[in-house]
């Protein structure tokens, strides 16, 4: 074990703490007070006392035990980061398993005490927590944020100030968003709602912020009520101009902190409360004479389905993001074999090429370069103390994004570099052959997005191989790279909510994963639209969004049928008919050779 990780003693001073509160065992989630995916400085606690630096992820600790739970995505991301941390790594097959609560209930002496921050708590996971500790009479304390006792230089709240997503860009007013919600409520017989996360919140007052990486967002809560609403968050992060606007909108600013004082004074009514984006902590301020309604956050739902003018902004955005791949790859071509390239050179020119286009504002998260075994890792991210230089043979896995102002885009190419072999080519006809297959479904809608997932496996399953992560997440407009409801995968549960509807943009991304050898994935995204309606009802169908050449160097052709090499050879066409007119030079000369039909 090495002697030089920070860890250790920061599990020491955290067992310290266990012990005054008198704590069996203490959870530290990857979470914050919204419940997001990607997490302010500030509620990066499971990284700081694990060393594990992917983005999902449960720690627990006892007295002599300390796990970090990750699913299939992260197995060797963490096994090299978690080396002489003294924290173990426990796999589990999707990151929304609950097997650490399993473990603390079959571990636990009973009548034991599990600490955990109600403020960082999901309400279903803690209902879960309860229910599995009851047998044994566990308690669970929510009252506790230990980290807070232990971090020294704890960072301090996100102070970025927030700008308004405004017209054209922005298709539907503040207002008239704020209209729709309240007729939903009065349909619910709800007079109030309150809201935590972050894009919900973005997305429903027409702002946007940099409180986290890549995703234009910003901490906030809101209380939307039948003639007033009141965003919750630092008033000094929002101008005065904003201020005086959302003001003839009925919206106010109260203090972040403010959030469940506001909340508890609720007496005598009936408010909407989401239990799957809703904290314990906020749900525990609702006095006891306040109806709770439990349903889906109205905005999840109406976010998901882009507008006909938001989807066309999406279609430009991804012409200027397709015409940028074309500059980033004509160079990344003409430079190989010239000069010494890594990964980290490949974030640096991609992010540089999107910064030239009309509307461009960020990356939409971190780019993942992985050459050979680093491809491999799903979520591999290169740094400068780990990286690979691209040279010899092999394959390169570039995932990455941008954010515009009219639309979030996401988007995997493969390249190979020097020879091929025969496996390689293999595993990407295999990968590219199941994308086709979920690119070209037409469904009855009311299909759940679960069920698609297998269209684009059957082409692995066929020949023994499987990959476990999910085909597709929802993707946001100007906002969160990944949202729901809806979620082409085969690890998570169906409900009422994840079915396909017009105007859902989803990513279809299979992969095929080799450790220490390479990884393949593909990914397009995809606009849900409407297909047909016969006697047997209304069909769906997906447009692909993404413009960008799938390298056809790649390709076995003896595994493709006739209608995939159809197919490819439309998107081909399409992709050049649509990009040229945005490209020149060594760009347009790549773009056209990359598109010849096969």
């Amino acid at each position: 074990m090495t002697t030089n990780s920070p860890i250790p003693a920061r599990l020491q001073a955290l067992r310290r703490a266990m012990r005054d509160a008198k704590l069996e065992a203490y959870v530290v989630p990857s979470s914050d007070p919204h419940l997001s995916e990607y997490l302010p400085a500030r509620w990066q606690g499971r990284e700081r006392f694990s060393g594990f630096t992917g983005s999902v992820g449960t720690l627990v600790v006892t007295d002599d035990f300390a796990g970090l739970w990750v699913d299939s995505r992260y197995w060797s991301h963490a096994e090299k980061e978690l080396t002489g941390t003294g924290v173990q790594m426990m796999k589990i097959a999707s990151a929304a398993a609950t097997l650490h609560i399993d473990w603390l209930a079959e571990n636990l002496a009973d009548g034991a005490t599990v600490g955990v921050d109600g403020a960082v708590l999901a309400l279903a996971t803690a209902r879960l927590m309860t229910a599995s500790f009851a047998p044994k009479k566990i308690a669970l304390k929510t009252s506790h944020d230990l980290l807070d006792k232990v971090w020294e230089a704890r960072p301090a709240l996100p102070a970025a100030p927030i700008f308004e997503h405004l017209p054209p860009f922005a298709a539907l007013s503040r207002k008239d968003k704020l209209t729709a919600l309240r007729t939903t409520l009065k349909e619910k017989n709800a007079q109030w709602h309150f809201v935590s996360t972050v894009d919900d919140i973005a997305w429903l007052f027409n702002l946007r912020g940099a409180d986290v990486s890549f995703n234009p967002v910003f901490i906030a809560h809101a209380l939307i009520g039948q003639e007033n609403a009141w965003i919750f968050i630092d008033k000094h992060k929002v101008p005065a101009e904003i201020q005086a606007r959302l003001a003839e909108d009925g919206v106010k600013i109260a203090p972040y902190a403010d959030a469940a004082t506001q909340l508890a004074a609720l007496k005598q009514t009936r408010i909407l409360l989401d239990p799957k984006r809703i904290t314990f902590q906020f749900r525990q301020a609702i006095d006891a004479s306040v109806d709770v309604i439990e349903s889906i956050n109205p905005t999840v739902l109406t976010k998901s389905r882009k507008t006909a003018a938001e989807a066309q902004f999406v279609r430009e955005a991804m012409e200027q993001d397709g015409a940028a791949l074309c500059d980033f790859f004509s160079w990344l071509e003409h430079s190989l074999g010239k000069q010494t390239l890594t990964e980290l050179d490949i974030d640096e020119k991609i992010n540089a090429a999107r910064a030239r286009r009309p509307h461009f504002v960020s990356p939409s998260f971190a780019t993942i370069a992985g050459y050979n075994a680093n491809g491999a890792m799903p979520h591999y991210r290169a740094t400068k103390e780990s990286h690979a230089t691209i040279e010899g043979n092999g394959l390169l896995l570039i995932d990455s994004g941008g954010q515009y102002l009219g639309g979030t885009t996401d988007i995997t190419r493969m390249m190979p570099i020097g020879q091929v072999t025969a496996d390689q080519k293999r595993d990407f006809t295999l990968v590219l052959k199941g994308m086709i297959a979920l690119s070209k479904m037409r469904f009855p809608r009311g299909t759940f997005s679960t069920v698609l997932d297998t269209v684009a496996r059957a082409p692995m399953w066929a020949e023994g191989v499987n990959y476990g992560h999910g085909t597709g997440h929802g993707v946001g407009y100007f906002l969160n790279v990944h949202e729901g409801p809806q979620s082409i995968t085969a690890y998570a549960t169906p409900d009422v909510h994840m079915v396909m509807e017009n105007g859902m943009i989803t990513s279809n991304e299979p992969g095929i994963y080799r450790p220490g050898k390479w990884g393949v994935r593909i990914e397009n995204l995809l606009l849900c639209v409407p297909a047909e309606t016969t006697e047997f009802g209304e069909f769906l169908q997906f447009e692909t969004l993404t413009l960008c050449p799938i390298d056809t160097r790649c390709i076995d052709m003896q595994l493709m049928n006739e209608d995939e090499i159809d197919w490819l050879n439309h998107y081909h066409a399409q992709v050049l008919a649509r990009l040229s007119p945005l490209v020149q030079g060594h760009a347009q000369g790549w773009l056209i050779e990359r598109t010849l039909p096969i």
